[in-house]
């Protein structure tokens, strides 16, 4: 019988004021504010040992880039009970800096990506600044060190991390990234990461705009919903939100259960 995981959804950064065109590539034009930007990393709880979905970034990211960070990742992790020496597998769902952040603060683990993520971000594109605008030369440069130091395990489009918790290729934001689909007691979750920022990109059948591919990022909506089997086991990776659905299990570590019904259905 296949495992049932919790996961938890942990907000560490904000970014705040929005306009529409910088969440749609097509906005309302009667539309005059968005949504904010949260950020998250993902926490997976249960088998053998918790599994972490992405990194975040660091202060110095956010000053760089003008973003609010409430606490590093690693210390939200610990306000959790979690400690990051004691994280053995980092699923990273591609390199731009907000989810490859912090790579030097698990010691102990080994880092899942896709062999297509490490190809883009180290590849003929990066020549291109507009592609390489969401990337930062310290984190791709430090996960080139992790694959040198045999920590690195790539996957080709599927892959296992534990009994039930997979990796898929989707592409369409960057090149290389990955949703992540885990077995949960009200069914499959799958965190969608950048493949949809917010739930309307999906929705409304309107992307967020940095995209290295369209067709891809269009294909890869359906995807998750097939691979999660309902729109509602469906989770953005920066929807504020995440915060009203699901309910927060913990103030100071600002986590939220994924694995829970949410308040409402996106069902039509």
């Amino acid at each position: 019988m296949q495992p049932a995981y919790e996961v938890f959804a942990i907000r560490y950064a904000t970014m705040s004021p929005r306009t529409p065109h910088m969440n749609f590539m097509t906005p309302d034009p009667h539309e005059t504010a968005a949504s904010d930007l949260d950020y998250f990393v993902w926490l997976i709880r249960g088998g053998s040992g918790d599994i972490l979905v992405d990194t975040g970034f660091n202060e110095a990211a956010a000053k760089q880039r003008s973003r609010k960070l409430t606490r590093n990742p690693v210390d939200a992790l610990a306000a959790f009970g979690v400690r990051a020496d004691d994280i053995r597998d980092v699923i990273v769902t591609h390199l731009h800096y907000d989810h490859a952040g912090n790579l030097d603060r698990f010691p102990n683990a080994r880092f899942h990506l896709q062999d297509r993520e490490m190809s883009y971000a180290t590849g003929r594109c990066m020549c291109h600044g507009p592609l390489r605008h969401p990337f930062s030369v310290e984190d791709v440069t430090l996960m080139v060190r992790h694959v040198y130091g045999e920590r690195v395990v790539f996957h080709a489009g599927d892959g296992e991390v534990a009994p039930g918790v997979t990796l898929h290729h989707v592409g369409g934001h960057s090149d290389g990234l990955q949703v992540v689909r885990v077995p949960t007691a009200r069914g499959p979750v799958v965190l969608a990461s950048d493949a949809a920022h917010y739930y309307a990109n999906m929705h409304r059948k309107n992307p967020f705009p940095i995209i290295y591919n369209l067709g891809d990022m269009i294909e890869g909506w359906a995807r998750a919903e097939r691979l999660a089997g309902h729109v509602d086991r469906v989770i953005p990776g920066h929807d504020p939100l995440v915060r009203e659905l699901y309910r927060c299990v913990d103030g100071r570590a600002d986590a939220y259960a994924l694995h829970e019904a949410p308040a409402r259905s996106f069902a039509t």
